[in-house]
């Protein structure tokens, strides 16, 4: 099998649509949220535990896999999915975002980006092509373009520097990307908040015809509501028969208002993140489980949700393990928090099936 994206359904009120993105490993029906494993596992959940939460697509880091365990032990190991057990779909983000974010210790050329390892010290050197040959070792399904990531607020002159240096970084992806049939190489469009830098960033993007697209640099400081503006100017710019993939977001009405504008893929930390702080998403609230009025509730955290959690344990146990900081918690929360936004993309698809989408989903829009 190899790479295709299929619209099954368009919604009549607008932009979003269901459908399917064939890979290598699988299929990935769209809209999708896609939990987050960083290091080659999502944190406190085994590989089966993963699979029940209904999840399709993975994603691992380039940037942390290269400092450790390196990506020749992954490559040694048959690649990703052999070496973290996980049989579906992968992705891996280029390292991009997490050079960027070390400002204190990284220096940008036209090269590339020279940043001191803050695991052991050394001098790294990533440009695009060793990005690119580092995700051709590890092997995941999807592999992304390496792009400079401008911090939230920056200048125009600096983000314009950094959209144009971003599509010069992609053309050289492009030649360094090694395993085409295996691996689909998409681009990432910057451009901060200035909308007519995302919109020729995105047309000249398009114009390379690759495997599928992506929205970077947003979740990195700005409102909600420029996230928005961003996506929806964007998203429509982009081929309409390639999938589309927002980084980086994972709420509510983030990812509905993103559906709406014609996304497809959704990634973000928050619910082992939020899971490991005592969190649970419920509906599209925030509970605390540390909270006193957990402490006697012999319900389910959400008595319609499928996952494990909620099935087999009451509130007040979830609070007993979370104010014990006892490992078995953030476990439970993060089946219960992934399955949960999961299933919020599933709901969604389903309704654009039916095209009912704008109607139930009107208040997260």
């Amino acid at each position: 099998m190899g790479f295709s994206f299929k619209c099954q359904a368009r919604c009549s009120h607008s932009k979003a649509r269901a459908g399917i993105f064939s890979t290598p490993h699988g299929l990935v029906e769209t809209p999708k949220f896609m939990p987050v494993g960083t290091l080659a596992t999502v944190k406190g959940i085994t590989a089966a535990q993963l699979e029940a939460t209904g999840a399709q697509m993975v994603l691992s880091n380039t940037y942390h896999l290269h400092l450790q365990p390196g990506e020749a032990i992954v490559a040694g190991a048959g690649g990703l999915h052999r070496f973290m057990g996980w049989k579906k779909p992968m992705l891996t983000d280029s390292g991009g975002f997490q050079v960027f974010s070390l400002s204190q210790l990284r220096k940008i050329t036209e090269e590339g980006v020279i940043f001191r390892s803050p695991r052991d010290g050394r001098m790294i050197n990533l440009t695009p092509e060793r990005s690119i040959q580092i995700q051709n070792a590890l092997g995941a399904d999807v592999i992304m373009a390496f792009d400079e990531c401008p911090p939230y607020p920056a200048e125009r002159s600096d983000v314009e520097a950094a959209t144009e240096r971003t599509y010069r970084w992609l053309e050289r992806c492009i030649k360094a990307h090694q395993r085409l049939d295996e691996q689909a190489l998409f681009g990432i469009v910057q451009g901060g908040v200035y909308l007519d830098l995302r919109v020729r960033a995105a047309e000249s993007l398009a114009a390379l015809d690759l495997p599928g697209y992506a929205i970077g640099g947003v979740s990195v400081g700005e409102p909600a509501e420029l996230i928005h503006q961003i996506v929806e100017v964007t998203a429509p710019v982009l081929p309409p028969e390639k999938p589309r993939y927002l980084m980086g977001v994972g709420t509510y009405r983030e990812m509905a208002r993103a559906i709406a504008s014609g996304i497809d893929l959704f990634d973000c930390v928050i619910p082992t993140r939020w899971a490991r702080h005592g969190t649970v998403v419920v509906g599209g609230e925030r509970w605390n489980l540390k909270n006193a009025q957990y402490r006697e509730d012999f319900t389910p955290l959400d008595a319609s949700c499928p996952c494990y959690t909620c099935q087999n344990f009451t509130r007040a146990y979830l609070c007993h393990l979370v104010r014990s900081r006892e490992i078995l918690g953030y476990t439970l929360l993060s089946i219960h928090n992934i399955t949960e936004l999961i299933r919020f993309t599933e709901k969604i698809r389903e309704a654009i099936l039916s095209d009912r989408f704008t109607e139930e989903f009107a208040q997260w829009l």
